[in-house]
């Protein structure tokens, strides 16, 4: 906190009535920050604290980029929508098609900002499957027509677990030891599976709550998941559901539901030594036939071969 509070050269030329400087940030043009700008060579993640003392105004990044507020509030704008406060604890996910903009931060208003090119998150995804929000929001930045989901806005202050966590990952950058990049690669699949822990503490993105719903009913309800039932809950009619899953995601519900359960199903494979047909029940299918069908499509060999040949239990 010590290093944080100090206030920067960048922060002078602020306190002394200047505003920020584009070029510091972005190429002429549109305010696209640039990581070229940001990150070393061959780096893929980094950290700098908050710009304080003036208004950053409306961008876009070319990488993913993660707020951590550490003390204070900062107060953003994403894509043109209603004001959101980041509280001390809480944590700000946008992704390369986020329009942003943030409100003057005081003295005290303490936050980090993380940058990090998408491959950093190849071995984290490996951790978490692809089957969830967050990895839906991290592919979606990768969309060049954009759609989907933008930015995500965990409301986790009191959250002990994934503080640590998020606090491992910042002392590790600012005080760079043996670990290296593999280490805070893991750390940020941690962090990542601790979030989804943490559902209850997401807000609702863009006004997109019933796409949210969808996928936390995948995440979380994977094996009895019904749309219909959904949509009922939800006082929306099924048609427009299954319309605003597709026009998010870019994939229906029944592919959605379908790709965490064979992903659950694959864990269970590799990870426990349960009969093959008691994974089959408990991921949702009765039907083997189709189930060991999809399977095979999906990694290209049966459910018994993919565990002979992974040595599982």
């Amino acid at each position: 906190m010590e290093q944080l509070r100090k206030i920067t050269a960048e922060e002078e030329k602020l306190l002394e009535g200047g505003q920020v400087e584009r070029e510091r940030y972005a190429p002429p043009g549109d305010f696209t920050v640039d990581s070229g700008r940001l990150l070393a060579r061959g780096q893929l993640i980094a950290m700098r604290p908050h710009t304080r003392f003036a208004a950053f105004p409306e961008h876009t990044h070319n990488y993913v980029e993660i707020m951590y507020m550490c003390q204070g509030s900062t107060r953003h704008r994403v894509n043109g929508g209603p004001p959101l406060t980041l509280g001390a604890g809480e944590l700000l996910f946008l992704n390369q098609h986020a329009r942003h903009r943030v409100e003057r931060a005081g003295r005290e208003d303490i936050g980090v900002n993380f940058i990090v090119l998408p491959q950093f998150f190849d071995y984290a995804l490996q951790m978490t499957g692809t089957g969830n929000v967050l990895a839906r929001f991290l592919l979606d930045g990768l969309r060049k027509s954009g759609g989907g989901l933008s930015w995500l806005h965990f409301q986790t202050a009191g959250r002990v677990a994934v503080q640590n966590l998020v606090e491992n990952l910042l002392w590790d950058l600012a005080f760079p030891g043996r670990g290296g990049s593999r280490v805070n690669q893991a750390t940020m699949g941690l962090l990542l599976l601790q979030l989804l822990e943490e559902l209850d503490g997401l807000e609702d993105p863009e006004n997109s709550g019933p796409v949210l719903a969808a996928l936390r009913e995948v995440e979380e309800n994977y094996r009895d998941a019904d749309l219909t039932r959904l949509a009922g809950e939800l006082h929306v009619s099924l048609p427009y559901l299954s319309h605003a899953i597709r026009g998010s995601t870019g994939k229906t519900f029944k592919e959605l539901l379908l790709e965490k359960r064979l992903e659950r199903a694959r864990e269970l494979l590799e990870g426990t030594s349960l009969p093959i047909d008691s994974i089959i029940d408990a991921v949702g299918y009765d039907n083997t036939s189709y189930f060991y069908r999809k399977f095979r499509a999906r990694y290209g060999a049966s459910p018994k071969d993919w565990r002979r040949s992974r040595n599982c239990q």
